[in-house]
């Protein structure tokens, strides 16, 4: 029986990530060992999209997989975060991990990054979705049956009304003109809550919306026993939203 390589997904919480998860789930060759997060330190929240830590160890949870997180400086720009990065890959590579999986789908300068932050870590790059047609994707997200929540958008590029919005047939349907069903270019960020791959939905309600940094968010709580959110601050989106997805 051949070994299966050791891999990790870098984690937003969102769909392409799940997506890509997914997809290497059902890949013999591949062992999923765990989820890569960035959080912000003071906020307790994923740096990119302000979500809730307890949501995010309740996807693990659901998931069942370690969640290893990254912890950033409040405000900090790249090199913190590349900093913190390293030590996380060179602690990965001790454990045998051999290669980290990005959600990317299209963004030639996004995957560059990456890639020019990987070299040298021992471990390798890895895009399952890269140049998938994003209208078929975002299709075939829903029909495999997974379910999310929009919890941040550009109003650059949508209405503040689509923000807190379920990521559904009717969402995609009402994007204006040019924005990508995915949300590639920035346009908007998701939770997502069930899917094929969790063990059990996660419950979860609206709570307040809020502008930061120029986003806006919907911050997303627990509904489950045991899960009451305390607080409303929502983390600001980095300046440079993609580099830190």
């Amino acid at each position: 029986m051949a070994v299966k390589q050791k891999i990790v997904v870098a984690w937003s919480g969102g769909k392409d990530s799940a997506m890509a998860l997914w997809r290497l789930q059902g890949d013999e060759r591949y062992q999923v060992a765990g989820l890569l997060t960035t959080l912000t330190e003071g906020y307790d929240r994923i740096q990119m999209h302000g979500v809730r830590r307890v949501l995010l160890e309740a996807q693990a949870e659901s998931l069942g997989l370690r969640l290893i997180e990254v912890w950033v400086p409040m405000h900090a720009g790249n090199d913190a975060y590349e900093a913190a990065m390293k030590r996380a890959l060179g602690d990965l590579r001790e454990q045998g991990v051999s290669a980290v999986v990005f959600g990317d789908l299209f963004l030639e300068d996004i995957r560059a990054y990456r890639e020019k932050m990987m070299a040298g870590s021992g471990l390798a790059p890895m895009f399952p979705l890269w140049r998938e047609d994003t209208r078929l994707l975002s299709g075939a997200f829903l029909s495999a049956g997974f379910r999310a929540t929009v919890i941040c958008i550009d109003p650059s590029a949508l209405p503040p009304g689509f923000v807190g919005l379920p990521y559904d047939r009717a969402f995609i349907d009402d994007l204006p003109e040019g924005a990508d069903p995915c949300g590639e270019n920035g346009e908007f960020h998701t939770f997502v809550h069930d899917g094929p791959n969790f063990r059990y939905p996660l419950r979860t309600m609206l709570g307040v919306k809020v502008e930061r940094s120029g986003f806006h968010f919907a911050d997303l709580l627990p509904i489950a026993p045991g899960h009451a959110p305390s607080g409303d601050s929502v983390a600001p989106a980095p300046a440079n939203n993609k580099i830190l997805e």
